[in-house]
């Protein structure tokens, strides 16, 4: 079972983030599945690393698009995106020093940011760059 399951729902209406949400939402659930499935720390491991690397290509081309359309939350939106990827490195650095274990916690923690992320944070910007003359 997916632990997220991407919808139109979660669509901010610019393709090319919804697209990289997708990818991101399908990470997550492959992440999961190796964990729910037993699988060895060194595949999980492996998983989780690819979720991080696409994260940081999806924040930094989701700035990217801001600063083009000029979105005066682009500021406070790169904090976010910092203050998520301080996490996460954190976490990744003590699992690979053994002393983190890949489990339901990270995972939910994960979909959740994910999740209210896109539907709080991003969909704003989704309204700016989607408004009349937006873009």
């Amino acid at each position: 079972m997916a632990l997220l399951t991407w919808s139109d729902s979660l669509s901010i209406k610019v393709k090319a983030m919804d697209d990289q949400h997708h990818v991101l939402v399908d990470a997550l659930n492959e992440l999961h599945s190796a964990l729910m499935a037993g699988d060895a720390q060194t595949v999980t491991g492996k998983l989780l690393q690819n979720l991080v690397e696409y994260t940081k290509f999806h924040f930094a081309s989701e700035e990217a698009l801001l600063k083009a359309a000029e979105f005066p939350g682009l500021a406070q939106h790169h904090l976010l995106h910092l203050d998520l990827v301080k996490e996460v490195e954190v976490f990744v650095r003590r699992y690979q020093q053994g002393e983190e274990m890949i489990n339901l916690h990270l995972m939910n923690f994960l979909r959740n940011w994910l999740y209210h992320h896109i539907l709080e944070e991003d969909r704003v910007y989704g309204d700016w760059i989607n408004r009349p003359g937006g873009r």
